[in-house]
């Protein structure tokens, strides 16, 4: 008779080939691979001890630096008490907690739902939009419009309406009834600008000539980061986010901002929204919501949207079939909790504005090395942008980014571009660290 296996039965050799990384160059990386074992505040720590500075919190999402204390208490007193409850038709008292602290840090938004990454909420406010249009008796309003350029993570809504080829091309007709805008990247007019570039706010304008092709009547929603961050810190032209408000206003359009990377510090304020003082109907958050010490998202929606659903569904009906096995996860909301108190406590939300202007000044005195053709920054956000060798995009940064590794610091990638988002406790000192292996780096790079 023959038996399954079972777990004890496994006797497969501990090494790196079972495990398909995301988003990696698996072949380079099981040839020299770039292991971390450790973090604390603003290093990783490699297995054989060596210390790496974080330039790039994590994935844009440890803000407030690696193993904080009131973060892993909260997360373990947790999984003593209650490790899971479900979500659906019943709930737990810190999903409740946190959705209220949430919805007081930023005005005009009564309501959240949560999820458990940035791609999933990207998503749900994409099912929201839908949903929404039709309950208010719009139910012609189907189409999406993104942005070139756009990264709204790695589901099938957010490939549909994000803008970066190689994130699209192999995955077939995605979501229909989908238009882009074009993007605001111009290094003819904006190259080396600090902070957001005076010319682009009419790109905004590029939303009309849509509308005007489908008419207003059947578009449900615009989405949009406030900063690109995945592609490269692309920062929005003074006014450009107000006249794309102007114009969904107008014509009833939602808009949508994705604020996985923005939210909770990155600019020097709780969200995006706030920094600029452009309000969106709905965002979506992640990352910097528990510190990422355990995954998370939240999509906020503003007034009207929540009562909207709960009007129009019969009573004992439910609103809105939508949700996740682990949305509004204790430990999740745990660490959620604690992070804000971190946040609070610490004031790293004003900490990172008064920085930002060290920080620039550091990153734009890179204009001067080789072969960079653009610095941008806003906030916490900094990006050196490198010309491309012909004929081998991403070869130039790879080497960048591998050099800086070997000389203790994390930075990241994308195309020719080095971006850089350390957590919002960094010091000068780091700053001038980053700056400065930076700077040591590209005089080597070929």
């Amino acid at each position: 008779m023959e038996y399954a296996m079972s777990i004890s039965d496994v006797t497969v050799p501990n090494d790196l080939d079972s495990l398909w990384m995301p988003f990696t160059d698996n072949r380079s990386f099981k040839k020299q691979p770039r292991l971390f074992s450790e973090a604390d505040g603003m290093y990783y720590f490699t297995p054989d001890g060596r210390k790496v500075l974080d330039g790039t919190s994590g994935l844009w999402c440890v803000n407030a630096g690696h193993r904080r204390k009131p973060i892993i208490e909260a997360v373990s007193k947790q999984v003593e008490k209650l490790d899971y409850a479900p979500g659906f038709q019943v709930g737990h008292p810190l999903s409740f907690e946190f959705a209220s602290r949430l919805t007081g840090m930023v005005k005009e938004y009564s309501h959240v739902m949560f999820t458990n990454s940035g791609s999933e909420s990207v998503d749900t406010a994409l099912k929201i939009a839908l949903a929404y249009q039709r309950n208010i008796g719009q139910g012609n309003r189907t189409r999406f419009v993104g942005r070139e350029r756009g990264y709204h993570g790695v589901g099938f809504g957010g490939i549909s309406v994000g803008g970066i080829s190689p994130n699209r091309k192999m995955f077939g007709n995605m979501l229909t009834g989908i238009d882009h805008l074009k993007h605001t990247h111009n290094l003819e007019h904006n190259a080396f600008v600090k902070g957001q570039p005076e010319w682009g706010a009419h790109l905004a304008d590029d939303l009309e000539s849509i509308v005007a092709l489908h008419d207003a009547s059947n578009i449900a929603a615009v989405i949009v980061e406030p900063v690109a961050g995945s592609t490269g810190v692309l920062i929005p032209p003074q006014g450009y986010l107000k006249r794309l408000r102007e114009i969904c206003t107008k014509h009833g359009i939602l808009l949508i901002f994705d604020e996985v990377i923005t939210g909770f510090g990155r600019l020097g304020d709780s969200f995006a929204n706030e920094y600029f003082g452009v309000k969106p109907d709905i965002f979506t958050t992640a990352k910097g919501i528990t510190n990422a010490t355990v995954p998370m998202g939240a999509v906020f929606v503003r007034d009207g949207i929540y009562d909207a659903f709960m009007e129009v569904a019969p009573e004992g009906a439910i609103e809105f079939f939508h949700g996740y096995t682990y949305s509004g996860h204790p430990l999740a909301c745990a660490a959620g909790l604690a992070t804000l108190e971190v946040y609070r406590e610490e004031d790293l939300f004003a900490r990172a504005a008064e920085l930002a202007p060290y920080f620039q000044e550091a990153v734009h005195s890179l204009a001067d090395c080789k072969n960079v053709i653009d610095v941008r920054n806003l906030g916490l956000m900094g990006a050196i942008e490198l010309e491309s060798i012909p004929n081998k995009l991403t070869v130039r940064a790879m080497e960048a980014f591998q050099k800086a590794f070997e000389r203790g610091l994390l930075v990241r990638t994308t195309g020719d571009t080095i971006a850089l988002s350390p957590p919002l406790i960094v010091e000068r000192k780091h700053i001038d660290f980053i700056a400065e292996t930076v700077r040591d780096v590209l005089k080597t790079v070929h």
